[in-house]
């Protein structure tokens, strides 16, 4: 199953202010992206694969709901697919003022820029699954941003991160080119 047109589908760009030791958008000030409805809700979890194996810009690795703690991670950015569905979600640190919690369903999908805290807030049908990707050639590390991190070797990782040079879901056309 393909996506549907990246002219079809509403696009949300989010730029979070940083938050105690969540750097959020404010290290590469590339917008956390969420593609509204871009695959039809039916779709699966091995069809999404499918089809991000075939644009070969992410590796897709695993299949889960989110974790209820909030986390970020400073070696990748993160793509992330709903194929279940509808959870409510934190981007940004619960506390922050800045942060944002969107509903998301089946068929969305969230480009997540490295430094980006977020968590699971609420599984809305009790089946909210995504299929996780990352780029190709990286690996995600786990960041709690709970004091205890080496925060200046965080932000010099993210800071050192490429952006994607092709949309992980529409190749040369999509909208995460051009954020």
């Amino acid at each position: 199953m393909s996506p549907n047109s990246p002219s079809a589908i509403k696009v949300s760009r989010h730029l979070i202010p940083a938050w105690r030791s969540f750097p959020n958008t404010s290290i590469q000030n590339k917008p956390l992206l969420i593609y509204h409805s871009a695959f039809d809700k039916g779709v699966s979890a091995s069809q999404v694969s499918d089809h991000l194996k075939k644009v070969d810009v992410v590796v897709p690795q695993w299949q889960y709901s989110m974790y209820k703690q909030t986390h970020f991670h400073s070696t990748t950015h993160e793509v992330l697919c709903v194929v279940s569905g509808r959870a409510r979600l934190c981007f940004g640190g619960e506390e922050n003022p800045g942060r944002l919690e969107p509903v998301v369903e089946a068929g969305d999908v969230m480009i997540v820029p490295a430094g980006v805290a977020h968590r699971l807030l609420e599984d809305q049908s009790g089946s909210f699954t995504m299929v996780g990707s990352y780029p190709k050639g990286k690996n995600w590390d786990m960041c709690y941003g709970a004091g205890d991190e080496n925060e200046d070797e965080i932000r010099s990782a993210i800071s050192q991160l490429d952006w994607f040079d092709q949309d992980p879901i529409y190749g040369r056309d999509g909208p995460a080119i051009q954020a």
